[in-house]
């Protein structure tokens, strides 16, 4: 089916055409692959940065194929059993997709780990699932794992990607691993097809776990098959579209938007090197198509404000200019703002403003999808005012993960967009969001009880978080638990680490602070008893106000916090604080009678010092 695609991508790629795989059709995400592959041989399907040569390279779908028929071979000669899970440790890049692939085909089911996560969380999930096979990236993430992981589990392979130099003995000392080098066989068989069950378990993708183990969502191949094809009815895509991938694909927005959609589609993926390069491979890449988190737009606007800074007033002026005009045309080509005749200054606007963040973004971007995280209006109105498509998503993993998008002709970036097709929504009691969808996982893993509290017996998925549903829009106007989510998508549990620092005696009551904020911070209210021998040793005076803001107290504040959430995970980590003398009481609002924090209240209340901590960004010396 032929679709003209006009606008900012030129007249070189105005015919842009679909070339669409159906659920019915692919069956099972294997299925999805192969079909792709018989479809589009010698199409590039991937790029990717080769450390080895230093240069970006290609691979056909036919290569990549090729590939997979190894990997099968070397499965196949393992003690491995369709149903069996197999683990991967891996960065993004080909091989991420190569392993998946490889394991679905032979009916094994996948389970994706975080090449950040902890080991003993790690440990974890490899027995929970019972995990015969893993995949490593490096033999240094296996050393670190190896304390933790039991040799009596039922880990019976462990695959080292990089093994590195010096590798011999490591691996010779340990009958379970295995280089991937020497492991795959020079050349594969023919690409295996099965006519897999579409409703059969494809992955258990591992929540975060903040309130205690993580819990293993379990995914059957049509619930992902299906939210991709669903995906696909609010926002186009075609072959000639290039996706810039650099969230990790353990990360199920990712693997299902970013990786079985493009499969799907026919679309190229191109994996950045890293985040902290992205800037660089959007100029190499051109991506048309790129799936974020806010924490990635928080990034570049904070650039964007530095910078002007130390421009002229001039040069400011006109970067306002360009927002705003900008802005009223995006509501008007929507349909919800008049004409007016400063839009007669947008192409020079966007000619002397915008087209310049456009070119940073590699210049061709049609569709920047964000997710996992609330996005700031506030940001998303300056990007989408300098002609920067901003399409903002919502959902969850027990979703598979997407529940609704925007849709570029019906873009309301305060909402997180309308449902995908198949998807119902209703508002239930509370305000809670709930949800049926195809999507909707099998279950938890081993946890019938978590599952039948998510689940109601009437099929409906309950959310957790609070909505208001507007000309099929949903909004998200609170959440129900008691969760922060980081705009850079990690879920915290503030009343854990609450409990935790609150065990300190410096510490009379503390809030920990970070709802769609890029990190965590903290009000504490220090305990007045402690409070005069803590300004002395730092050598303050008590009674004076600024000593609360002094640096020597604050770092010291820090240190205690620091030790108490020594066993919580990387990200559930306190940046700055803000210390405080006045205790929250029943009295002054601050707390219910059953002498809970009213957090809205204490945010309210304390409001400027929460911005204070955020204005600046994390302490130097201080970021992840």
């Amino acid at each position: 089916m032929q679709s003209g695609v006009k606008g900012r991508l030129g007249d070189a790629l105005n015919q842009w055409t679909e070339d669409l795989i159906s659920v019915e059709s692919a069956r099972t995400l294997d299925g999805l692959f192969v079909q792709r592959v018989h479809r589009s041989g010698e199409r590039v399907a991937y790029r990717y940065y080769d450390r080895g040569t230093k240069a970006w390279q290609e691979l056909t779908w036919n290569q990549v194929a090729a590939e997979v028929a190894r990997w099968q071979d070397a499965l196949a000669s393992e003690d491995l059993h369709p149903g069996d899970r197999a683990a991967i440790l891996l960065r993004n890049g080909p091989e991420w997709v190569i392993f998946d692939q490889a394991a679905m085909g032979m009916g094994l089911v996948l389970v994706p780990l975080y090449t950040d996560d902890r080991p003993d969380n790690v440990a974890y999930i490899l027995k929970d699932a019972a995990v015969k096979l893993l995949l490593v990236q490096d033999l240094g993430r296996w050393k670190r794992l190896t304390p933790a992981v039991s040799e009596d589990g039922c880990l019976q392979r462990v695959l080292v990607s990089d093994p590195g130099k010096d590798s011999k003995e490591a691996i010779e000392g340990d009958e379970r691993l295995r280089s991937v080098v020497s492991w795959l066989p020079a050349k594969g068989s023919p690409l295996r097809r099965r006519n897999g069950d579409p409703h059969q378990l494809a992955s258990i993708v591992y929540t975060s776990g903040t309130t205690g183990r993580p819990k293993g969502v379990m995914l059957s191949h049509y619930n992902m098959l299906s939210v991709a094809h669903g995906a696909l009815t609010v926002v186009d895509c075609y072959k000639e579209d290039v996706f810039l991938s650099f969230l990790p694909l353990s990360h199920t927005l990712e693997r299902t938007a970013g990786y079985y959609l493009p499969v799907m589609t026919g679309a190229t993926v191109a994996y950045s090197r890293s985040v902290g390069q992205l800037a660089q491979d959007l100029q190499i890449i051109q991506p048309t198509v790129m799936i974020a988190v806010p924490r990635i737009f928080e990034r570049v606007y904070g650039r964007l404000k530095d910078q002007l800074t130390s421009k002229s007033k001039i040069s400011r002026g006109l970067f306002e200019m360009a927002v705003c005009v900008g802005w009223q045309r995006f509501l008007y080509r929507q349909g919800r703002g008049r004409w007016h005749s400063s839009l007669l200054l947008w192409p020079l606007l966007r000619r002397l403003v915008a087209s310049k963040i456009i070119e940073r973004l590699g210049g061709r971007l049609r569709a920047a999808i964000s997710g996992g995280a609330p996005l700031s209006p506030d940001i998303a109105k300056v990007f989408i005012g300098l002609d920067v498509p901003i399409l903002q998503g919502y959902g969850l993993t027990e979703t598979s993960p997407v529940i609704s998008v925007n849709s570029l002709n019906d873009n309301e970036p305060s909402s997180v967009g309308i449902p995908l097709h198949g998807v119902e929504v209703k508002v239930g009691e509370n305000d809670e969001l709930l949800v049926k969808s195809p999507g909707v996982m099998m279950g938890y893993w081993n946890n019938h009880a978590a599952t039948s509290q998510m689940i109601d017996s009437d099929g409906w998925l309950h959310t957790g978080d609070q909505a208001r549903i507007e000309r099929n829009h949903i909004y998200i106007t609170g959440r129900i638990k008691d969760i922060l989510v980081l705009s850079n998508g990690e879920k915290v549990s503030p009343a854990d680490m609450e409990l935790a620092i609150a065990l300190d005696p410096l510490v009379g009551q503390v809030m920990v602070v970070g709802e769609g904020r890029p990190f965590l911070t903290a009000l504490v209210v220090v305990d007045g008893d402690f409070w005069p021998g803590l300004a002395q040793e730092c050598g303050l005076d008590p009674m004076a106000l600024e000593s609360l803001r002094n640096g020597k107290v604050q770092s010291l504040l820090l240190s205690h916090i620091k030790d108490a959430l020594r066993d919580f995970p990387g990200y559930a980590k306190i940046r700055k604080v803000t210390l405080l003398l006045e205790p929250w009481t029943v009295d002054n609002g601050l707390l219910t009678p059953t002498m809970k924090v009213k957090r809205i209240r204490v945010l309210e209340h304390h409001a400027k010092e929460v911005d204070a901590m955020y204005a600046e960004g994390p302490a130097a010396g201080d970021r992840r």
